[in-house]
């Protein structure tokens, strides 16, 4: 079943395009990784998909009971975002907001979702916890608890990774893999080889020259994905 899916695409912005004729899809439980150079669209891409702009020609897509609201989006980190002055709890439920605009607090089921969630994560014992206390990788948990908030279907993660230590990093992504299994789609940003080789099924990679999308495996025979493995330090056969 699809859930989002473009054709014959043109992205960019105030007129100018990034990226043209791009066509994906992406189905229920699968795993795609969105790779490129700086410069490539990505970004553009990301921005695309969570309607925060129009595609400059041809139609986003969603489909099989997915809603524009329930897509779970984990941004890249900043500095804001470390120092948010609230509760672990009221990073997570924060997540509600886009979905309902509550403005009296929150149900409990919405409570009882958001220990769930944190639980899910490892993160229960954290609940009551200053967010801007915890360390980088301690942090991802709870926002990653708060995209989960949206959705039951598809989580957008754009590179969760950044500025995490490999061993935090890769419990991250261990994480990823786990959800993936037990049924939420997965759409991530990276510039990490490591979850497209061991995780992802599906790659779309965007280049000034055109793109790749497509089956993992056909990714590494590809002139792109050889010269993306190149570059990477990987020789992938």
């Amino acid at each position: 079943m699809i859930l989002i899916s473009g054709r014959n695409l043109t992205l960019g912005y105030e007129g100018q395009p990034i990226i043209r004729n791009l066509s994906f899809s992406v189905e229920q439980g699968d795993y795609l990784c969105i790779v490129g150079e700086n410069g490539s669209g990505k970004s553009t891409f990301v921005k695309t998909v969570l309607s925060l702009i129009e595609p400059l020609d041809g139609e986003i897509r969603y489909s099989g009971g997915l809603k524009k609201n329930e897509i779970g989006y984990l941004p890249q980190q900043s500095g804001i975002q470390r120092d948010f002055p609230s509760s672990v709890m009221e990073v997570v439920l924060s997540g509600c907001l886009n979905r309902h605009k509550r403005i009296f607090g929150y149900s409990a089921e919405e409570k009882k979702k958001a220990c769930s969630e944190l639980e899910k994560l490892g993160m229960s014992e954290y609940r009551k916890a200053s967010f801007q206390e915890l360390s980088g990788g301690q942090q991802q948990r709870v926002l990653l608890a708060r995209a989960l908030m949206a959705t039951e279907k598809l989580l957008f993660l754009d590179e969760p990774v950044t500025g995490l230590d490999p061993k935090t990093s890769s419990e991250l992504y261990e994480i990823v893999d786990s959800l993936n299994r037990n049924g939420i789609t997965i759409m991530m940003v990276t510039h990490d080889i490591h979850p497209a080789l061991n995780d992802a099924q599906t790659i779309l990679h965007l280049s000034h020259n055109g793109y790749f999308f497509g089956p993992k495996e056909k990714y590494f025979l590809s002139p792109m994905g050889m010269e993306f493995m190149k570059e990477a330090g990987h020789d992938h056969s």
